[in-house]
This record gives C-alpha cells, structure tokens and sequence, in this order.
C-alpha cells in the first residue's frame, strides 16, 4: 500500500505557482491579489488563514487580511466585499468560514463577485462546474484530485464511490470525476448497504464526517481510498476511513487532515495543501 504525499505534491505546485507569478509580472506588470476577511477570534479559523496567508507570500503574492470582531455587522462586511470587487488590485476574495449566527452566509457568499470568488461556492461557479465550464473549483476536491490524478493518470471507465453529498466536498468531487470519464456513484449516510457500493470501487472518497466508517471490508483489493474525514473522538482526531483496517488492502489512500494536528502512532497525516490549490485558481483567473 502507498501512501500517497501530499507535501510533496503541494511543493511541487508551489514551486510551479511561483514561476508563474513571476511571468506574469514580468509580461503585465501584475501580481495577483488575494484579501481574506476574517471575522471573530475562532482558533481554527485563524490557523486556517494565517496558513492561506502564509502560502500566498511563499509563491510572491500580494496577501492582505482584514479583520472584524464577531460582533460586526452584516451590512459592514457586504459593503466590504462589494468595495473589493471593484478593486482591480484585488484578483481573489475569500471569506473565512463560519460565520457568526446573525450574518446570512449565503448573502456573503453570493455578494463576491464570480471572478473573484477564490473558494468556488458563489452559485455561478457550482453552476459551471456542474455543467462542465470553466469554473473556480473548491479547493479540497481540488486537491484530493490532483493527487489522485498524480498516482493513477488514466481514469477513464473506473468506478467510484462518493461517500458524502455536501456542496463542499462530495458534489464536486462528483463532478471532477465524471470529467475524467469515471462512473461515479454517489453515496451518503442513509445510502443502503453502502459496504456494497463500496466494494465496487474503484475509488473511494470518504466525505460523510462519520468517524471510521469506511472499514477494511468494505474496499476491494488494490483501490485508491481519499479519507477528507475530519472527527473528533474520545481516542483522539480521526478521518471517515478505519486507517488501519484499510491500509492493508487499499493499493493507495490519502489521509486529509485540514487541521495541523500531530498525531502518535502509526498513522502518517498527509497534507494535500488546499492552499497551494487555491493559489493556483486565484493565479489563473488574474492570467
């Protein structure tokens, strides 16, 4: 069984990011712009964007981070994301989530503009991506993807297996496969006899927030199982996949963490740098 290296992967692309940044202002003048509003003190969420923040300086981006207290009001953040979407010195906006009860994320989400919209959840660009456009894609089944892309380059015919719907993770990971000419299924918690579905995969992707729910018995021999599961548990943080129980029968998993949690033990956490992945989008669309 490999394990398949994010960090190498993320390096390699970051790598790639920089020279084209550099090309870019070398031929336009320009370097790509990317402002996250932050708002409230939630430690997760902080990590999240100084981590973004600290990618986008590595590759030579311009990276500013504007802070409100949780307290802020909803009209104050629109009228901020309106502003950066006429700001031409901007390339990406994103808005660190979640958000505090009174502001309406989906009011947020929609008021970035399109081109702008660096996470890929503005309806425009799900819309795209469903309908097989170009389109900003989210960053994490960005990453599960091209790692997966690395590892096995022909997809085409293989059967996969999506555990989880959400808007975030297993749609578009839907989406991204059928592109590659996959038979994709798509499974979720009240799927019945979801062992079964599993057992036909080809690839699985767990995304159910299920803590270990995809066992050793249920992966066929030699599949490539993506674990996107983050949960936590009285013995500590784990994914959707019995890590383990799998790793004796999958040809190739992927274990994404998003947290910098360290764990002891025999398990490896591998990071697929959705960081680098959104870089990556933000660095197209001002191209």
């Amino acid at each position: 069984m490999i394990l398949i290296d994010g960090k190498k992967a993320a390096a390699e692309l970051r790598e790639e990011l920089k020279k084209e940044v550099l090309e870019l202002k070398s031929k336009y003048n320009k370097v790509p712009g990317l402002t996250a509003i932050l708002i409230g003190d939630m430690a997760p969420s902080q990590i999240y964007v100084r981590k973004k923040e600290k990618a986008a300086n590595e590759v030579g981006l311009k990276s500013e981070v504007i802070r409100y207290p949780e307290t802020v009001e909803e009209k104050t953040v629109l009228d901020k994301i309106e502003e950066l979407n006429k700001d031409e010195s901007v390339s990406g906006i994103l808005v660190q989530l979640p958000l505090p009860k009174h502001i309406d994320k989906q009011k947020v989400i929609e008021a970035i503009s399109p081109d702008k919209d660096v996470d890929g959840f503005h309806p425009v660009n799900v819309g795209n991506l469903s309908s097989g456009y170009e389109s900003t894609i989210p960053c994490t089944p960005l990453g599960c993807y091209l790692l997966i892309k690395k590892f096995e380059k022909n997809l085409s015919g293989k059967k996969a297996v999506i555990v989880g719907r959400s808007n975030l993770n297993g749609k578009p990971m839907t989406q991204l496969l059928l592109k590659e000419n996959c038979t994709v299924t798509i499974t979720h918690s009240r799927t019945k006899d979801l062992k079964a579905e599993c057992l036909e995969a080809d690839i699985i992707v767990a995304a159910v927030g299920i803590p270990e729910l995809v066992k050793g018995d249920w992966v066929k021999k030699d599949a490539i199982v993506i674990d996107v599961g983050i949960n936590k548990t009285d013995k500590g943080i784990v994914g959707d996949v019995a890590f383990d129980e799998v790793s004796k029968v999958a040809k190739a998993l992927l274990i994404l963490l998003m947290l910098p949690i360290l764990l002891s033990g025999k398990r490896t956490i591998l990071d697929c740098s959705a960081n680098a992945c959104k870089i990556d989008c933000l660095i197209h669309q001002t191209a």
